[in-house]
């Protein structure tokens, strides 16, 4: 009796140890260690899982001016291996940075970029003449317009997506200056019907004041803001639909053409800037509606326009 006594406190006492002994430690990131930035050093796996969760759950944040705004980073992919990054941090050394970036579907990435380069688009506005100012062409002012940088944004929006920093991508735009300013406007044409009288201007500047001959009184050259639509060198002259030219032919280029040698059609149908072989009439209204010029000088105008030039003719 006494002997198995002793044997049962023997087995207990080897035994005792393995039932009541304390549980194995837990798996600690090892100190120093960040994971995607983020100070992981001694968790466990859990922790590190809950410290670097959160961070890519952020939405993405965008300015605009004063404007800002968040959007869901899983709009753009945004997956990210968390578990796996925890793992490869457990192995790491010490003081080590383990990286884990998202992954980020980078077309949806653009076409967000090509909605806001849409949103916040504002067109250049070119100078624009607006009629006289006495004698002297005026302007409305051109405006400088915005465009969004897409593949910059892009850019951004990626590096921000796959930071855990979550940085606020500020939309980057760029100045879009107009085409045509006060400074580059080119040429103007200003026709006086009453004084029978062509401005050329650069522009506000006046570079050089013509003689013409305007339409008689039966038909008289329009007044309005027209420009020149058709530039033919050594035209033909063909009979106009008007009763005044019935039973004429056409008369081809040479000494003689009604049209002399340069031809400046405007947008008022059927009326044009030309030449003329009969100087006598230069100074007078004795057209059929179109602006009549020395042949020396509508050669000079010819160089010095092109189609779009802008025409105003006044009774001034």
């Amino acid at each position: 009796m006494i002997r198995r006594l002793l044997l049962s406190i023997v087995v207990i006492a080897v035994v005792a140890p393995v039932l009541t002994g304390d549980a194995a430690p837990p798996v600690l990131v090892a100190r120093g260690v960040t994971l995607a930035g983020i100070p992981v050093g001694g968790m466990t796996y859990e922790q590190a899982q809950a410290a670097v969760a959160p961070a890519f759950a952020q939405p993405l944040r965008l300015a605009y001016g004063e404007r800002s705004w968040n959007v869901k980073a899983r709009r753009f992919g945004g997956s990210v291996a968390i578990a796996d990054g925890v793992d490869r941090a457990l192995g790491a050394k010490p003081a080590s940075s383990v990286e884990l970036v998202p992954g980020v579907d980078e077309p949806a990435v653009r076409a967000y970029v090509n909605v806001l380069a849409k949103r916040f688009a504002v067109p250049a506005k070119n100078a624009e003449l607006t009629g006289l100012a006495g004698l002297t062409p005026a302007f409305s002012n051109g405006q400088t317009g915005v465009e969004v940088q897409r593949r910059l944004a892009s850019e951004r929006i990626v590096k921000a997506l796959e930071s855990s920093r979550r940085p606020r991508v500020r939309v980057p735009v760029r100045a879009i200056a107009p085409e045509v300013t006060l400074a580059n406007f080119g040429p103007v044409i200003v026709i006086r019907r009453g004084a029978n009288e062509l401005r050329l201007y650069d522009g506000k500047r006046l570079v050089r004041t013509l003689g013409v001959a305007t339409g008689r009184s039966v038909y008289p050259t329009p007044t309005g803001h027209f420009s020149i639509a058709d530039m033919q060198l050594n035209p033909w002259w063909r009979p106009p639909n008007s009763d005044w030219a019935k039973g004429l032919k056409p008369i081809p280029p040479g000494p003689g053409n009604p049209l002399g040698t340069r031809w400046m059609g405007l947008t008022a149908p059927g009326v044009g800037i030309h030449g003329t072989p009969d100087d006598a009439s230069i100074g007078y209204s004795a057209s059929h509606g179109c602006i009549r010029m020395h042949i020396s000088d509508a050669e000079w105008l010819f160089q010095h326009v092109q189609v779009g030039t802008q025409v105003i003719i006044t009774d001034a």
